[in-house]
């Protein structure tokens, strides 16, 4: 699905001040949803200009991922790999409105430069095997069973450039059974500068990235061409957003085990009446609990990956969206003065550890969360193993304005669904309502050549859901 706007992220691109867009930044955005869950975004951004990509003369764009675009023709690249559900009704809209992000497993599209729709997935094949060696992933499994070619859904984020005139095919695949481990972090810090052994990178450590409540990992490569006819330059942007339960973060890795907690850790509430030194009335826990950097990442920031560019701006920053009543500290660092009241930012050291305290100051009142443009849930209906339907439910929660979007749905080659049995209808209703969907592309199956393909534009009403459902068969498979 694709939603009509990414309210998040412009929220934190406000939230951030750059001065002047170096070669190299990062940005680290530490923002408590709940009294217990954090959510920690870290975003790393490059640029090299076009001449330099090509001639192959790489600075911040590893040489590693950059040749094999090269080789595989690949003028724009979006790679995710995702774990764990995104509590809507808990945390809110999206971190960067979505667009960061896969869905479960292993997620792949790029534009490919190619002659015919031969010759791009030949070279859509060559750049899954090599980026299954890079990343240690399994996308070599991405066959054409796997493969679709999106008409509708996605839209290239590259500017300047005429996909049609440059002779481009956007190809997608998925692996949704794909476990996201550490050994596809690994090779995601190697991308880096860094490598991971200083800036906001040194946070990223397996053990707390797997153990989060969800988390996703997202790579993105494109060519930007300014209008005034400037050098043409190659953008890419890494991207780890997670989800922290903080009291299980807090717990020592040596000794992971939930004890209780000793009578000088305890915080009671001391507005009960029967509150005394020897009786104890747990505080409750949304008045926030305290944490700090080393807590919850296992480690203070390893100071800073490069300290400044050639014009003087600091390259490395963190920021924290808090109330201004609730007390920070900070070891080392410079903070940075912004206009929003409960966004505050801070520039790394150069070689210090970087550490920060936030501190435990009674009842702290959260900041209401964005709502989601969209609410969206899907099932299967039927028993047995021979036939079944889907429902999807598409709830729009604005009062006032309808929300249009593309339905994207991709089955696998032995699902046959029947196209004259999808309906989509107000749940206020019994009765199809085909006013619902305004545009529909349906490509069929082919038995164990390439799977189902459909993209439907729908648009919901204001405060209302959409319930979309189809039938469908199941092929019978070959025992060997």
């Amino acid at each position: 699905m694709k939603d009509s706007f990414c309210p998040l992220l412009l929220y934190l691109l406000s939230c951030s001040l750059i001065l002047a867009e170096p070669d190299y930044h990062e940005r680290l955005n530490l923002q408590p949803l709940t009294p217990a869950s954090l959510l920690a975004s870290f975003n790393f951004w490059s640029k090299a200009s076009l001449q330099s990509y090509e001639e192959q003369h790489f600075r911040y764009i590893p040489r590693s991922l950059g040749q094999i675009l090269q080789h595989a023709k690949t003028r724009e690249l979006h790679l995710r790999f995702s774990t764990g559900r995104w509590d809507d009704e808990s945390w809110g809209a999206r971190p960067w409105g979505g667009t960061k992000e896969g869905g479960t497993g292993v997620e792949l599209w790029a534009w490919v430069e190619a002659d015919s729709d031969a010759g791009s997935f030949a070279r859509w094949v060559t750049l899954n095997n090599a980026l299954s060696g890079l990343f240690c992933a399994s996308l070599n499994f991405i066959d054409s069973t796997r493969t679709t070619r999106p008409i509708m859904t996605f839209e290239p984020a590259s500017v300047g450039t005429n996909a049609s005139t440059d002779n481009l095919y956007l190809l997608h695949g998925t692996l949704p059974r794909e476990v996201v481990c550490t050994e596809n972090l690994t090779p995601f810090l190697k991308l880096l500068p860094c490598k991971g052994k200083a800036g906001i990178a040194s946070l990223l450590d397996g053990h707390k990235l797997f153990d989060a409540s969800w988390q996703s990992m997202a790579i993105d490569v494109r060519s930007v061409c300014p209008a005034d006819g400037s050098e043409c330059s190659i953008e890419m942007e890494q991207t780890v957003d997670m989800v922290l339960d903080v009291q299980r973060s807090k717990r020592p890795r040596d000794n992971p085990i939930p004890r209780p907690v000793p009578s000088e850790g305890l915080r009671c509430d001391d507005s009960k009446p029967y509150a005394g030194s020897e009786i104890c009335y747990p505080s409750d826990i949304s008045n926030g609990q305290s944490w700090t950097i080393a807590e919850i990442f296992g480690r203070p920031i390893q100071g800073s990956c490069l300290a400044e560019d050639s014009n003087g701006n600091p390259l490395d920053s963190v920021y924290i969206d808090v109330p201004n009543e609730r007390e920070m500290y900070v070891t080392s660092g410079t903070e940075n003065k912004h206009l929003s009241g409960t966004c505050r930012s801070f520039t790394l050291p150069k070689s210090e550890p970087f550490e920060m305290v936030l501190s435990h100051l009674g009842p702290q009142t959260f900041n209401d969360h964005t709502t989601p443009p969209l609410y969206a849930s899907r099932s299967f209906t039927g028993h047995g193993q021979e036939r079944g339907g889907v429902q999807t439910l598409l709830t729009n929660p604005s009062l006032t304005s309808s929300i249009s979007f593309v339905y994207f749905e991709t089955l696998p080659w032995f699902m046959k669904p029947y196209l004259h049995t999808l309906t989509a209808r107000l749940s206020n209703s019994s009765t199809p309502n085909p006013s619902l969907v305004k545009e529909t592309f349906y490509r069929p199956s082919l038995d164990r050549r390439r799977g189902t393909q459909l993209e439907l534009l729908i648009s919901v009403p204001a405060n209302s859901t959409v319930i979309l459902t189809y039938d469908f068969d199941k092929a019978i498979l070959r025992y060997t």
